[in-house]
This record gives C-alpha cells, sequence and structure tokens, in this order.
C-alpha cells in the first residue's frame, strides 16, 4: 500500500489523515475497491489505530468508503449517478463564474491564463497526474479571475466524484483536447465575450459525462453501476 508517513506533529493529525487518504482515494492510487487495512494504515503514519477509525467513518460520510462490519474497510466505487450530479453543479458555479471572468478581464489574468494553458501543453507528456495538478490551477485562476477565489474552495466537496473519473481518464485516454477547450476559454475572455466564455466552458466541463461512460466500459470493475 503506497502511503507515505506524511503527518505534520504541528499540525492536527485527524485533518490531516483524513486529507492525505481522500487526495489518494481521489487520485487513484487507492483505487475503487480497495481494501483499506486500519492496521497497515496506522503503521505507515506511525500512529495509532483510533485516529485511523475515526478518518474512516469522515471518509465514509463523504461516500468515499465504505466500512463493512466484520468485513473490513473498502474504497467505494465510482457511481455514474453521483458523477452525473457532481458535473451538472459544477458546470452551473462555472459556467457563472466563466461569465464573470470574461466581463472583469484584465491583460494581466488573461496572460496568466495562456500561460498556464501553454503549461497544460507541456504536462501532456509528463502523466495524468502532472497535467490534472495544472488543469485544477487553471480553474482555479478562472474563480480568483471572475472575483470569486473562495468558490472554488466550496466546491470541493462536491466535485469529488467527478475528480475522480477525472484522474482515471488522465491515466487512459489522451488529454490534448482538453489544453485546446481551456483555449477557447481564455480566448472567449479575452474578447470579454460572455456568452463565448460560458458557452465554451460548458462544453469543456460537458465532455466528463462522455469521459466517464468510455472509461466505465474500459474499467468496468472501478464502477457501481457500471453497464454491461
Amino acid at each position: 500500500m503506497d502511503l507515505p508517513a506524511a503527518i505534520e506533529a504541528t499540525e492536527p493529525i485527524g485533518r490531516q489523515l483524513i486529507a492525505n487518504l481522500r487526495e489518494r482515494i481521489v487520485s487513484g492510487v487507492l483505487p475503487p475497491g480497495a481494501r483499506l487495512s486500519e492496521q497497515e494504515i496506522a503503521a505507515a503514519y506511525h500512529l495509532s489505530r483510533q485516529p485511523v477509525r475515526e478518518a474512516f467513518i469522515k471518509l465514509a460520510a463523504s461516500g468515499l468508503v465504505e466500512i463493512r462490519p466484520q468485513r473490513g474497510t473498502y474504497v467505494c466505487k465510482i457511481d455514474l449517478h453521483d458523477v452525473a450530479q457532481s458535473q451538472f453543479v459544477r458546470e452551473s458555479v462555472e459556467a457563472d463564474i466563466a461569465r464573470a471572468a470574461a466581463e472583469r478581464a484584465e491583460e494581466e489574468t488573461v496572460a496568466t491564463l495562456r500561460t498556464q494553458v501553454a503549461r497544460q501543453s507541456e504536462a501532456l507528456g509528463e502523466g495524468g497526474r502532472a497535467f490534472i495538478l495544472r488543469d485544477e490551477r487553471f480553474h482555479q485562476t478562472l474563480a480568483m479571475a471572475a472575483g470569486r477565489p473562495d468558490v472554488w474552495r466550496y466546491i470541493q466537496p462536491i466535485k469529488m466524484q467527478m475528480d475522480r473519473v477525472r484522474h482515471l481518464t488522465a491515466e487512459e485516454f489522451p488529454l490534448d483536447h482538453l489544453v485546446v477547450q481551456h483555449g477557447k476559454v481564455v480566448e472567449a475572455i479575452a474578447a470579454r465575450d460572455p456568452d463565448a466564455a460560458e458557452r465554451a466552458i460548458r462544453i469543456h466541463l460537458r465532455g466528463v459525462l462522455d469521459d466517464v461512460r468510455k472509461i466505465a466500459a474500459t474499467l468496468p470493475h472501478y464502477f457501481k453501476d457500471a453497464p454491461s
């Protein structure tokens, strides 16, 4: 089990552990269906088993793990319905973000976004995780450009199931079309065209619904309700 001991004594242990495990589940390091050993995780992080048990309870409440009495704790398989709901909420929020970013567009912001898109192109050969990190930074920058920096933090719990799919597809499928879509969002913002910016971001975010169908067909054992 790839679980580095990264707990800092100066920070709340429980919060760090939950964040660490959550990141590994969302990124696919701990894949859907994997059994989590309370004892192994405690040993890996040099902790007692109590904070691990409490972390499992919190992660279960977030829909990331399933605690099966007398059987163990398992990473939840991805629920296609949850992904669709997550995508709907994120698209609704980011459509308004894109509009506001276009209305407020400044040259410095546009230059930053263009640089980020160029760096995404550079990351295409570095693996899915490198691309996802730059993708996240791009969308966070859009929220800042819209004057809504806190919104990105608020939607993190909502988009977790969508993010699990994004990490899987980033490892399995080409990503160059995403860079092109990001570029169209940026150019609409540069043109101060809110309608075009909204349209571009909606097209971009709806792509995950196509991706989830493809990845569910490729890796059906990772999904709760994959079509047979």
